[in-house]
């Protein structure tokens, strides 16, 4: 009966096309106020869960499995499918995972309500592939709303746009040589996947956000995803959606790449920004493990100390953070993750207050921990995360040219004062000889005004390395100030040389440089390190035509293997660095070997913008490591070269999604281009 349905309701929706309003056309304040609650929550919970969580990350005596096992193992859809006859998770119980995640002090939940393998944990009208199809029979989307709203919690849905299971989803799985394209239609599977975001989106009461994922491949694009923002936020206009709606990101980094549809947020994967981005919304998402969905074998926890001050760092960058957990078959959570959450939760009790409502450290760096901030009544309040608590009594806190109010400790009921005093830059505030909390001891301290604080000047060159002399720059971003500097490492003083332009070095040196006002040292120092290095010889090899050899493998591979021990299915020699080579779209790799001939003697730059894995060798030296799984992203190397021929090697596998290869020179003259074909070469 749900086939002849969804026939139905998919020739409706094809046959009436709609009409919807432009969303992205909203205003910065209105934009600002739809994403209010989701600023100040700062701690959500992930959670993956699915049919997956019935083989447990475990397919055939291989254990490194997960939410993707379907085609990790390669499973065919005739085997994957039983999976449904099995799904009974009769210990689910959605209050208790509610009140977990709020016990942890979680203020939102995102769940998976359809992954990649295609299986809804809703109760849809457009497929059989759902939960009401299996034993359990019960809406597991309804149930965690209920108790969601009633909690006080936001829910909110994962959505997969790529489906391994519906016909109509465009490009296949390279090794499901049983499921031929011949009558699909990739723009009918995008009606109904609309038509099952609207059943999520009309029958659940509020929906805070909705968390695209799977949009890498070249089938889904940026039309696509303004076309299904605009969708959503037709159905609910307030709800908030991630930047994987569109079609940009740039790989487990998180961020859409500049002038390309970017939804409302990034989604740093397993990783955190290493500064704080302003202006821009995100968030990092992260297992408590090494997978999202449920393996058995998988017992790579991570310490709750981890967690804790992960949340604290990624808050002090204006970030939030959604932690995963993935149930087992029968509907419950790990107990590692029991624990995690409740001692996260006896954290959160009496130090919350620092991670709520607040936003990104006004500090560059501390060496002590992190910060977080936020107004109060003439002036502003600073929480100072300490995770390595000062033996010597004193918490310095650098750079800050306020005066100060008061200081305290969070987990002090009576908040009782602690003594504050100048010292140059900075303010010191003296501690007690135990911390509260061996993990994350936070420090109330409030200031006058509006936060002011000088960080240490940026000193810059083209490269680390130069062979004959370099002209370091040395600057601030507050111009009221002067800049001092040192050459032989020590910390400059008010007597110490004025930064007036470019400082030329001709041997190595350590530059050291800090801010100064009325003659007075307002900053931290930093140093740098510049190293005089004698250039690589260059080589004059005989024989050399125009090109370079390749070697082409096919495989399946999370990084770069070891070419040397497999046997390359083809050879030959191309113009330059491309991947024509290859005789499939997915699961290859490329091993490209010859010579680059420069011009002169120099410090040239390489880098490799690569989907998925590459590395760069020079000289049999890895000047570039682009490995791993991830999208188009672009990692920098820098080598001393003579004039002449020098052997490069460059290294590609391809996995599934996007696949592109960009082979980077940058000369010694600045100029940044393509490696030309003119400049490669390969011996007959």
């Amino acid at each position: 009966m749900k086939t002849l349905l969804t026939l139905f309701f998919t020739v409706v929706c094809l046959a009436q096309p709609q009409q919807v309003k432009n969303f992205l056309e909203e205003s910065k304040p209105q934009y600002e106020a739809r994403m209010k609650w989701w600023s100040e929550a700062r701690f959500g919970m992930f959670i993956h869960w699915g049919l997956y969580s019935i083989p447990a990350g475990e397919w055939k005596g291989s254990t490194n499995h997960a939410e993707w096992i379907r085609t990790t193992a390669r499973i065919p859809l005739t085997e994957y499918d039983k999976f449904v006859e099995q799904f009974n998770p009769v210990k689910f119980n959605p209050t208790e995972w509610v009140r977990m995640a709020k016990n942890a002090g979680m203020k939102y939940i995102v769940i998976t309500s359809k992954h990649h393998d295609g299986f809804c944990l809703f109760d849809s009208k457009y497929t059989d592939f759902d939960v009401m199809a299996a034993p359990f029979k019960r809406d597991i989307m309804k149930e965690l709303a209920d108790a969601c709203h009633k909690e006080g919690i936001k829910i909110c849905w994962y959505h997969s746009i790529m489906d391994w299971h519906h016909p109509d989803y465009l490009p296949r799985r390279e090794w499901e040589k049983d499921r031929p394209i011949a009558g699909a239609e990739f723009d009918r599977y995008v009606h109904h996947m609309k038509n099952q975001l609207k059943e999520l989106l009309t029958n659940y009461g509020e929906i805070a956000v909705l968390w695209f994922d799977g949009e890498w491949e070249s089938t889904w694009n940026t039309k696509y995803g303004t076309e299904l923002y605009n969708y959503v936020r037709s159905l609910q206009p307030n709800i908030i959606i991630n930047n994987r709606v569109g079609a940009g990101r740039s790989g487990m980094e998180g961020f859409t790449k500049a002038g390309q549809f970017a939804g409302d947020f990034g989604t740093p994967e397993q990783e955190i920004p290493a500064t704080g981005l302003s202006g821009v919304s995100w968030e990092t998402c992260m297992t408590m493990n090494d997978n999202w969905g449920f393996n058995k074998n998988d017992q790579k926890w991570k310490s709750t100390e981890d967690l804790i001050q992960k949340l604290a760092d990624i808050s002090s960058k204006g970030g939030n953070f959604l932690l995963n957990v993935g149930p087992t078959s029968e509907g419950v959570f790990p107990q590692q993750a029991i624990e995690r959450l409740r001692e996260l939760g006896d954290w959160m009790k009496t130090n919350g207050e620092s991670i709520y409502e607040t936003k990104a450290s006004p500090f560059k760096d501390l060496e002590w921990g992190r910060c977080t901030q936020k107004a109060i009544d003439g002036g502003t309040r600073l929480y100072l995360h300490v995770f390595n608590w000062p033996a010597n009594g004193k918490l310095t806190v650098p750079g800050i040219l306020n005066e100060p109010k008061q200081a305290f400790l969070l987990a002090d009921k009576e908040q009782l004062h602690l003594l504050v005093r100048r010292q140059e830059d900075a303010l010191v505030i003296d501690v007690p000889a135990k911390s509260p909390d061996p993990i994350n001891s936070v420090v109330v301290f409030d200031v006058r005004g509006s936060v002011d604080v000088t960080t240490p000047p940026i000193i810059s060159a083209k490269f680390d390395i130069f062979v004959d002399r370099l002209d370091v720059t040395v600057k601030s971003e507050r111009e009221s100030f002067s800049l001092r500097y040192t050459l032989d490492g020590t910390t400059p003083a008010a007597s110490s040389p004025l930064v007036t332009g470019p400082i030329r070095l001709t041997s190595t040196t350590i530059v050291t440089a800090r801010c100064f006002r009325e003659g007075k040292p307002v900053s931290g120092t930093v140093s740098s390190t510049f190293t005089k290095v004698s250039p690589s010889p260059g080589a004059s090899v005989s024989g050399l035509e125009n090109g370079i050899q390749y070697s082409y493998y096919e495989g399946d591979w999370n990084v770069l293997p070891d070419f040397s021990k497999l046997t390359p299915t083809k050879q030959g020699d191309i113009p330059a660095f491309d991947l024509s080579p290859r005789n499939q779209p997915e699961y290859f790799g490329l091993e490209y070997r010859g010579f680059v001939r420069v011009p002169e003697n120099g410090v040239y730059g390489f880098s490799t913008d690569s989907d998925d894995g590459s590395r760069l060798y020079i000289d049999d030296n890895m000047v570039v490591n682009n490995d791993g799984l991830h999208g188009m992203k672009e990692v920098k190397g820098a080598v001393a070269l003579g004039a002449g021929s020098h052997a490069i090697k460059v290294q590609y596998f391809q996995k599934g999604g996007g696949r592109e290869l960009k082979v980077w020179l940058e000369g010694v003259k600045g100029e940044k281009q393509i490696i030309p074909e003119t400049m490669l070469f390969h011996q007959k």
